[in-house]
């Protein structure tokens, strides 16, 4: 949380990104000490507290002073990661639980000052952002009424025209629409693949990488150039362990950092240092953060056990999952861990200016060869043993020795003879992946070796 000190330079304190929006402190209130500071917020010294971080008693806070301190960690996270420029278009992952509900609105109130910005300056060579909403409806993978599910369709379409313009174009995508362009049907198609998965853990884990496929999907054929993941502090810790216990550990740091570019549409985590706890305060103090409880069920198997054991953890000490996440931000990232630059003679120089001001270089970052065909984890070749590798079957041997060790062992079939049937199943990415493997690739060998390259107008020395 953010704290009082004028001499404190932790990178954890967001005190700079508050202090435009904080009413003068009472004066009055603090001549006279004692006891009457201590029923005041911590930070403006005016207003009454209503919650505390999660720091307890030390974080005592009023609900402006709040919102506040978790806006200006939001905000320190896009700005310092370089997450959004004025040229994008950003679309946001809404699931309608508390933490997808503050992305948006954080996104929207970043969006509408900017706007305002625009409009008071006559120069206008910053253009504003625009912003797109994406609902993956999975009422399909789940025993819902369709009552149900049309009520919470409604309020999130309620929600979305609710902000104040700019107005937000939103996307509702079921699921089983990643098959779409296979002509089948794609609900009977996602259930047989499910079914084919034997293990609770991999079915979880299947379907959110189908998740991700299908945002990258609406990203791409809308012309968006970011997407922008709910995923808090509480989320990234879980996942920390999880994966740690899947044998992932290779990958981890790929999908901890704040900013994911392996992906054709890079994705970004702007609530990585928020806790879920604070996410949900923030709901129930403000009434216009209205959730929508739906259709995600409590998760099974190891993410199940994870997350309860993570929830006992907070319970004991409420720093342990900050604590979780800031261990394991010390693994070295990945090359793709931070935003691609701009090279568009089209975009103003304004914004080339703000991005190189932003944009974090890598040191020492870790190179990928290739990558999962299922989940597109970052893969280290040399860990497999060669018995693996040989484990597919004759007509296809590539699915099985391509995959991770998660995916091979918790989700791709035991039975050889049934991967090609399984590979049938897939969405077509995945199997375009699958057989083409590591041509994908050479887009970001190109990327790190641009500068070298000649032009197609210059000449060879």
């Amino acid at each position: 949380m953010a704290c009082n000190s004028s001499t404190c330079n932790s990178s954890g304190c967001y005190k700079g990104y508050e202090e435009e929006e904080q009413p003068k402190p009472n004066t009055k209130a603090a001549v006279n000490g004692g006891n009457s500071c201590q029923n005041l917020c911590v930070k403006c010294k005016v207003n009454e507290p209503v919650c505390c971080g999660i720091g307890g008693e030390n974080s005592r806070f009023c609900k402006d002073c709040f919102k506040n301190n978790l806006y200006g960690k939001f905000k320190q996270a896009v700005t310092y990661n370089a997450m959004i420029t004025p040229p994008d278009k950003v679309l946001v992952a809404f699931s309608g639980g508390p933490s997808s509900r503050v992305v948006l609105q954080f996104v929207h109130e970043m969006q509408y000052k900017a706007q305002k910005n625009y409009d008071a300056n006559k120069d206008k060579s910053l253009p504003v952002f625009g912003v797109g909403v994406a609902f993956i409806d999975e009422s399909s993978t789940h025993s819902f009424t369709s009552q149900h599910i049309e009520k919470a369709i409604e309020d999130i379409r309620l929600i979305v025209s609710n902000l104040a313009p700019p107005s937000k174009e939103l996307f509702v995508v079921p699921i089983e629409s990643i098959f779409s362009s296979d002509g089948i049907d794609g609900k009977e198609r996602l259930k047989e693949l499910l079914d084919a998965v034997s293990d609770v853990t991999g079915k979880e884990d299947l379907l959110s990488h189908l998740r991700i496929l299908l945002l990258q999907k609406i990203a791409s054929e809308n012309g968006y150039t970011r997407i922008v993941l709910g995923s808090c502090t509480s989320r990234i810790a879980c996942h920390v362990i999880s994966a740690t216990v899947k044998g992932q550990g290779y990958s981890l740091s790929a999908d901890i950092q704040y900013v994911d570019s392996r992906w054709e549409i890079p994705v970004v985590l702007p609530l990585h240092d928020c806790p879920a706890q604070e996410l949900n305060t923030l709901c129930s103090l403000d009434g216009s953060l209205k959730i929508v409880e739906l259709l995600n069920g409590p998760c099974s198997g190891i993410n199940g056990l994870v997350s309860s054991f993570v929830k006992v953890l907070q319970e004991e000490n409420p720093s342990r999952e900050c604590t979780i996440v800031r261990t394991a931000g010390k693994l070295t990232p990945f090359h793709f861990n931070r935003v691609p630059e701009i090279h568009d003679c089209n975009v103003p120089s304004a914004t080339c200016r703000h991005q190189k001001r932003y944009t974090l270089k890598p040191n020492g970052s870790l190179s990928s060869d290739s990558f999962c065909p299922i989940c597109n984890s970052p893969l280290k070749k040399s860990n497999f043993p060669s018995s693996l590798r040989s484990h597919g079957s004759q007509q296809n041997p590539d699915l099985f020795a391509s995959a991770c060790s998660s995916c091979q062992f918790q989700i791709l079939p035991k039975d050889p003879s049934l991967m090609e049937e399984f590979l049938s199943l897939l969405p077509q990415q995945m199997i375009t992946k699958a057989k083409h493997g590591d041509q994908g690739n050479f887009s970001l060998l190109r990327e790190q070796i641009q500068e070298f390259l000649f032009s197609d107008g210059e000449n060879e020395i």
